[in-house]
């Protein structure tokens, strides 16, 4: 099917480009919903009954504040909403919300979850799988399948039935930190058949998949959360790699894409040769990107979701008035994440009033919405009434699982100073360096993957020193002298008799502060500088990013073990004394373009 459209008005500051365009009919009968007449009855039945303000509701997904019953029965009543995703994080608690949410919709509701990692994305009791870089190093599809087989058991257990996972984004520049380990890698074609492993997995329970982030992130170092995202790949470039994952899970029968705030200029101007630059909007905002590109050219006909609107790279780009019915009306389906849920819902409403979403985009999206409502049989059954009754949040068989892709994944980036394996008996005594990112309040203590990490090492046969960083001295009182304490450094002589090994493991994390995370010490002048390189043998371990060695290049024994849990953290060590080889692989991201860290 073409894409014609045709310019009518120009987009200015207030103004809304309006669009003419051919559009798919949505035919519930087929992909991705093969609904049956009793559902696509339930459907339209349902549809008939609905007041306006009701269908509008429907479009919003709301970020819950509190799982208090009147605070969700006022929104479900007052708002109509048609999802959630909820921010508690005890099972017990996100349950009995969950059913609340359902008890007092009219209509069934979706409740979302971020499985991005596993279970852990659903609630504190929830299994850490693996990070999507950890499943790439594994070189096992069957890793990316183990994660979303656990997503979806876990947020079934709950009573939740959507999962924003998993991301099908490349990561071809080494500085993006957004989604470093968030992502399978730089290759088309093992994100592709990674994706699919973890469709695959996430499918054997009743939750729908969205794959994220449509056109897709990895190309700059910049955060969609502060930003507009640009993806500056040209049409032929991104045919050949986003394109090609996305074409491919869409003729698979995927469900539901969410929308980046992420340009691609290169398809905007393709679809309307009429834009400025500043007419370029992120594809959220941008129906050529999502009627055109998305619907028309790939094909699409699931429900298509904004990313969240809180981000920068969405409500940095219009009013938020025009913002609201904007993202409905280039074609999304659902909005996530209201800032005052009247206000919004009155922008969305003066939308439809005004014309700028017409009554045929309400309904066509009302239709996607109430038919993968159907699909997962919501007007049936809306969700289990028991706890999590087939016992599997954080169950053992979840847990190796995890275990598994660890052992596979660690990646030994290099050992040019020919170090490992370590005999503990000959390097027993150790000092630790934990380089982590600020706590976001004292009250919250250090990072606690360093005591998993000491433990560990303990546990090892290694007898550790834990080096204290600035807030440790801030912990134990908050002083403008703790700044200089940091400072101090031991007898390079003293330090050589005292140790034999010098530990560094590094968990820097971040999103939504600042647009690319860097290793960063606990204060300036630091003594975690590693200025013992060449007086004591050092091993280096990112728990997280997989970019580092930019930054610490003088580290000659550099590990990558991509998530801060305890399974990758012991499957770390046992390889480093030798107890098991190392089998992960890296990808070229990790010399970051520069020879200095191959050294």
């Amino acid at each position: 099917m073409v894409w014609c459209m045709e310019t009518k008005k120009k987009f200015a500051k207030n103004d809304i480009m309006k669009l003419e365009g051919e559009n798919m009919a949505v035919d519930l009968k087929k992909s991705p919903f093969f609904l049956d007449d009793e559902a696509i009855e339930w459907v339209n039945k349902t549809m008939n009954s609905m007041t306006l303000e009701e269908k509008i509701g429907q479009m919003f997904i709301n970020l819950g504040a509190s799982s208090d019953e009147n605070y969700v029965r006022n929104l479900v009543e007052n708002y109509h909403i048609g999802g959630a995703r909820f921010t508690e994080t005890d099972a017990r608690k996100v349950f009995d919300q969950n059913k609340n949410y359902q008890k007092y919709s009219k209509v069934p509701m979706f409740v979302a979850v971020n499985g991005e990692t596993g279970g852990n994305g659903i609630c504190k009791e929830g299994t850490f799988v693996a990070t999507e870089a950890e499943c790439e190093a594994s070189g096992d599809s069957g890793s990316a399948y183990g994660m979303g087989l656990v997503s979806g058991r876990e947020a079934e257990a709950l009573g939740c039935n959507w999962n924003f996972a998993p991301m099908a984004d490349i990561v071809l520049n080494w500085r993006n930190t957004i989604v470093n380990t968030r992502s399978f890698g730089r290759d088309t074609n093992t994100v592709l058949d990674m994706c699919r492993a973890y469709l695959k997995g996430n499918n054997e329970s009743n939750v729908l998949s969205c794959v994220k982030h449509f056109p897709g992130d990895g190309t700059e170092e910049r955060d969609q959360h502060l930003v507009l995202g640009i993806n500056e790949l040209s049409c032929e470039e991104w045919d050949n790699s986003f394109g090609k994952v996305y074409k491919a899970l869409i003729d698979d029968g995927l469900e539901s894409i969410m929308v980046g705030h992420i340009a691609l200029p290169s398809y905007s101007r393709k679809f309307n040769k009429d834009l400025t630059d500043d007419d370029i909007m992120p594809a959220s905002l941008a129906p050529e990107l999502v009627q055109g590109l998305l619907r028309d050219k790939l094909g699409f006909q699931g429900i298509v979701v904004t990313d969240a609107s809180h981000m920068g790279g969405m409500n940095t780009m219009l009013p938020r008035s025009l913002q609201v019915p904007r993202a409905i009306a280039a074609g999304c389906d659902m909005f996530l994440f209201f800032q005052n849920p009247e206000e919004d819902v009155h922008y969305m409403l003066e939308g439809y009033n005004s014309g700028l979403i017409t009554e045929e985009r309400l309904q066509e999206a009302m239709l996607r919405i109430l038919g993968m409502k159907a699909k997962l049989g919501l007007h049936k059954k809306r969700m289990s009434e028991v706890f999590d009754e087939k016992k599997v949040l954080g169950c053992e068989e979840h847990l190796k699982i995890a275990e598994n892709i660890a052992e596979k994944a660690i990646t030994l980036v290099k050992d040019t100073q020919k170090l490992l394996p370590v005999s503990v008996k000959e390097k027993k005594r150790a000092k630790l360096y934990f380089y982590e990112s600020a706590p976001v309040s004292l009250v919250d203590g250090s990072d606690k993957a360093r005591r998993i990490v000491v433990e560990e090492l303990e546990s090892a046969g290694f007898e550790v020193d834990v080096n204290k960083s600035y807030y440790d001295y801030e912990l134990e009182g908050a002083s403008r002298f703790n700044r200089f304490k940091i400072m101090d450094k031991p007898k390079v002589e003293n330090l050589k008799s005292q140790y034999d090994i010098v530990f560094v493991f590094v968990n820097m994390k971040g999103y939504a502060q600042e647009n690319n995370v860097r290793v960063k010490l606990s204060a300036p002048h630091s003594n975690e500088l590693a200025w013992w390189t060449h007086e004591v043998p050092t091993v280096c371990v990112s728990l997280n990013y997989t970019n580092h060695l930019y930054d610490l290049p003088m580290m000659k024994t550099f590990i990558n073990a991509y998530a801060p849990t305890r399974a990758c953290i012991r499957a770390a060590i046992n390889k480093i004394v030798g107890k098991s080889p190392f089998t992960g692989a890296y990808n070229e991201n990790v010399w970051c373009d520069t020879w200095v860290t191959k050294l």
